[in-house]
């Protein structure tokens, strides 16, 4: 694989697993109701530390290649897919037209992002 491959892929991987440390640090304790908010906020921050140990150097390495919109507006894709699919897959809840036409959206606020040369 090319450096300059790598480069543009590295980012993108490493802002994907960001997400799921993410999603699951912000919507994961819907399933636990129950559960004590200060615990809830404890166990959150601490999955939300994996998660900045991915997307800081991912926005560094990123910064090589993207400019800092294009990083925003690619993590803001990566999130609202990350967060679909546990949405349905983790929580049980339907996406619904409205979700899909709303997603929609942003990812072409995005795309608007990349018609522009990058750094």
């Amino acid at each position: 694989m090319s450096s300059a491959l790598l480069a543009r892929l590295l980012p993108v991987l490493m802002l994907i697993a960001s997400n799921v440390f993410m999603t699951f640090a912000w919507y994961g304790h819907l399933k636990f109701k129950h559960t004590p908010l200060l615990i809830v906020i404890l166990v959150s921050w601490g999955i939300a530390f994996f998660e900045y140990c991915l997307a800081v150097p991912a926005n560094r390495i990123g910064s090589g290649v993207y400019s800092a919109a294009q990083l925003k507006g690619m993590q803001e894709v990566i999130t609202l897919t990350v967060f679909a699919g546990f949405s349905v897959l983790y929580l049980g809840q339907k996406i619904t037209v409205n979700h899909l036409i709303g997603f929609a959206l942003i990812a072409a606020g995005a795309w608007f992002l990349f018609r522009t040369p990058a750094v």
